[in-house]
């Protein structure tokens, strides 16, 4: 064990960076957002997460948001496990059957003020999983979407950007 633990003390952070310019893209909206939220909640944002019935191409852009590249930290925004503790819930993908029930809990979980961000364009009309037997389409036709953030998958600087503009354009629900 403290073999390992020297290891990691010898070793530091290694990580890669962004690009120049896409590092400079998500550092001003970054700066932008995080006015925005301590004007909005004089504290951090916190997000609940959930997964409606997507492919996860989504997913895997919102966890990059976690990641040490990206590190939505430093802007004051903090995932959660559960909807109670939740300020904004990001959905990904069309609802599933399966999942309707699911959502509208979580939805009603989520104390107000709230908002409700539908990610991809799975979330927004059904994307290539469309309404069938096992899908409903987009979020929008379940719970109340504030915005939308288009994409197949959408960038993580997209994502942020989208976070930013529901403080912009919308009144939480």
């Amino acid at each position: 064990m403290l073999r390992i633990l020297h290891q990691i003390f010898r070793t530091g952070i290694v990580t890669e960076s962004l690009p120049p310019a896409e590092e400079a893209e998500v550092e001003a909206i970054g700066v932008k957002l995080e006015e925005a939220i301590k004007r909005y909640f004089r504290r951090s944002l916190t997000i609940r997460e959930v997964d409606a019935g997507s492919c996860n191409g989504c997913e895997l852009e919102i966890h990059a948001l976690n990641n040490p590249i990206y590190n939505c930290e430093r802007f004051g925004i903090h995932f959660t496990a559960s909807p109670r503790f939740a300020d904004m819930l990001l959905v990904t993908g069309p609802v599933s059957i399966n999942m309707e029930t699911a959502l509208r809990r979580t939805y009603n979980a989520t104390p107000n003020p709230k908002f409700v961000i539908a990610v991809g364009d799975c979330g927004y009309n059904g994307g290539i999983f469309g309404e069938s037997y096992a899908s409903l389409g987009g979020i929008g036709k379940i719970i109340p979407v504030d915005v939308y953030i288009h994409g197949c998958p959408p960038k993580p600087a997209d994502i942020l950007n989208g976070i930013l503009k529901s403080f912009e354009d919308s009144r939480p629900t």
